[in-house]
């Protein structure tokens, strides 16, 4: 399998690393193979036949994956594969929208549909509901965030789509910043303890702090965190952090976040609001392959 070159230009745009999407794929269609053949196409479809297919939405959402699906398409046939999309990732749809029409050779165009509608369906269900997200809380000033509750192998894609769904990404590895959480600050010794032996360890490097109260927000702030992470907290107790804190840090909330309470939160000043529901519980977007023309 291999990407062809303008596939590959398309998801390096869109910040997405061509050899994990083809190492991806590649693993991908090969479960679902098992080591031998597609036992249904091959029985029934002519290896010279070639056909026409639309992915198709039954409900309403917010698009993100057509690269991927692209490149599924693309990289599982021997023969040419030609993609014409109606849409782009990012765009909102109504049930019925035809995003995408493939043509190429039958059996390899169903080989692929599988693949493509599981990662099509799973990131453009995260880009919808982020966008639900984003859209209670807009005008409030606070931004929504994801989380590393993501599936394995899977999260460059998953915080792909919580972007196309106008969400921001928090820290893609345990190596891009520091999160300093309730275990690392008993095994250090304390907030201000935990937060010295990272800054002195990774100079320059970006260090949160994970608190549970007002007073911890406080400490955290006097340590010289830049960001502080309240977790749990309900939002009287968010709104009094927001106070004390007094811009000295920025401040993010987790946990006992729903889309009911989203707003209120948000407007008690908080700069972010972190919500792992958006890649470890969204609900796939329905998207189906309709094959409408053989040849």
């Amino acid at each position: 399998m291999t990407l062809p070159d303008h596939v590959t230009q398309t998801l390096t745009d869109a910040a997405l690393d061509p050899r994990y999407v083809e190492d991806l794929v590649r693993a991908a269609v090969e479960e679902d193979l098992a080591g031998g053949v597609d036992v249904t196409s091959e029985a029934t479809i002519p290896a010279d036949q070639r056909a026409v297919g639309d992915l198709v939405t039954r409900a309403d959402g917010v698009v993100a994956g057509l690269a991927v699906a692209e490149a599924v398409f693309t990289s599982t046939a021997r023969q040419p594969v030609q993609v014409a999309r109606q849409f782009g990732d990012g765009d909102a749809v109504s049930a019925g929208a035809h995003l995408m029409a493939v043509t190429g050779p039958t059996r390899a165009l169903l080989l692929a549909e599988r693949t493509a509608l599981n990662l099509l369906c799973r990131l453009s269900g995260i880009a919808t509901l982020t966008r639900r997200w984003v859209d209670t809380i807009a005008g409030t000033g606070a931004i929504v965030r994801d989380t590393r509750k993501t599936t394995p192998l899977l999260r460059t894609l998953e915080k792909y789509a919580v972007r196309c769904g106008g969400g921001e990404n928090h820290r893609m590895s345990l190596s891009d910043a520091a999160l300093i959480k309730d275990n690392h600050v008993l095994a250090a010794g304390g907030i201000s303890a935990a937060f010295k032996a990272v800054a002195e360890t990774y100079p320059g490097l970006l260090v949160e702090i994970e608190v549970d109260s007002v007073d911890g927000a406080v400490e955290a702030a006097e340590a010289g965190a830049e960001l502080i992470l309240l977790d749990n907290l309900g939002r009287d107790d968010v709104a009094r952090a927001v106070q004390a804190v007094a811009g000295r840090a920025k401040l993010e909330v987790s946990g006992g976040l729903a889309l009911e309470n989203a707003r209120a939160v948000a407007e008690t000043g908080v700069d972010y609001l972190s919500v792992g529901t958006l890649t470890h519980s969204a609900p796939v977007l329905d998207i189906a392959f309709d094959v409408r023309e053989v040849r």
